[in-house]
């Protein structure tokens, strides 16, 4: 039985994930986030551990992945860099090498045209930290991440993506969290998928200058 650490458990697509684990796996869950009420609906469960913390606490999160077997980070944020600082130096500290990350389109310098000029705008305050932060876990071999770059998020009901690599330029410019969160789900499940690798995640056939419902 695999046991599994969320980091930014509160998140809309970490609750979408944390949902489909508990309903087609048998793994635990270490629920890791700022205000462990917020997710008071899953204290009953016996495969499930809340963990309040803060992303910066080394020593906190060491503690919570000591025995862990895949670390998924849906942290976000100004402070991105500062966050997968503290997480490399706890999976360094705990011997934990396999890492699933939420990252953002455009982390790379990757997407193209008008779509790419307006997504740089539009996120501006962000992409410093994902960009810092691709490049903190490229000087890291010995932590296995695979980094996820998916296009400006929807909440449409429905799971249609398709995959980018880090040498490919970006497609499309929206997915709904489902889409995220299938494919998070999809690598839990099969921890071996996409070592060591950066791929995007776009909806087929939604391309434009920037996503349609702005």
């Amino acid at each position: 039985m695999s046991k599994i650490l969320i980091l930014g458990a509160h998140g809309a697509t970490a609750q979408i994930v944390i949902d489909r684990l508990l309903a087609e796996t048998q793994a635990d869950l270490v629920l890791y986030l700022r205000h462990a009420a917020r997710l008071n609906r899953y204290q009953t469960n016996p495969r499930v551990t809340l963990i309040e913390g803060n992303a910066q606490d080394v020593s906190a999160l060491t503690a919570a992945m000591a025995d862990v077997d895949v670390v998924y980070s849906n942290l976000g944020g100004v402070q991105l860099a500062t966050f997968t600082q503290a997480i490399i130096a706890a999976m360094r500290a705990t011997g934990r090498t396999r890492l699933i990350f939420y990252s953002a389109l455009g982390a790379l310098h990757e997407v193209p045209g008008q779509f790419g000029q307006w997504n740089e705008q539009a996120i501006k305050a962000y992409l410093p930290g994902f960009r810092e932060s691709a490049k903190l876990l490229a000087a890291q071999p010995e932590i296995n991440a695979t980094q996820l770059r998916p296009a400006w998020l929807t909440d449409k009901d429905e799971i249609d993506y398709e995959l980018t690599g880090a040498g490919e330029p970006f497609k499309g410019t929206e997915v709904s969290r489902q889409s995220v969160a299938d494919f998070i789900v999809k690598l839990i499940k099969n921890p071996s998928l996409y070592p060591h690798d950066s791929l995007g995640l776009n909806k087929p056939h939604s391309d434009g200058d920037q996503p349609a419902w702005l």
